[in-house]
């Protein structure tokens, strides 16, 4: 579906306002449908709040279990050092 380049829409007088059809129906946005806001030198952008929070790698470090024993770093640089000469030769 082609959205025209140029699309407008009132604020009402409880400050809401309709976001037109084409551009609901193209992203996807169905009713109720939680969005975040952002103020923009450009304008106002709107954006899907994430499903997930923004999370870390030190917020869920270790937070699964290991089956097995662990590997040492040597061990992980070797694995991605071989991995990365497996899909080099490959290209050849």
């Amino acid at each position: 579906m082609s959205i025209p380049e140029r699309l407008t829409t009132t604020v009402s007088t409880k400050g809401q306002l309709i976001l037109p059809k084409a551009i609901r129906q193209a992203l996807r946005w169905e009713a109720g449908m939680r969005l975040v806001m952002e103020n923009t030198p450009e304008g106002v952008l709107l954006k899907p709040v994430p499903a997930f929070a923004e999370t870390r790698p030190e917020d869920v470090f270790g937070c699964l279990e290991s089956a097995g024993a662990l590997t040492s770093l040597a061990e992980l640089e070797a694995g991605v050092l071989a991995e990365a000469k497996r899909r080099n030769a490959r290209r050849k």
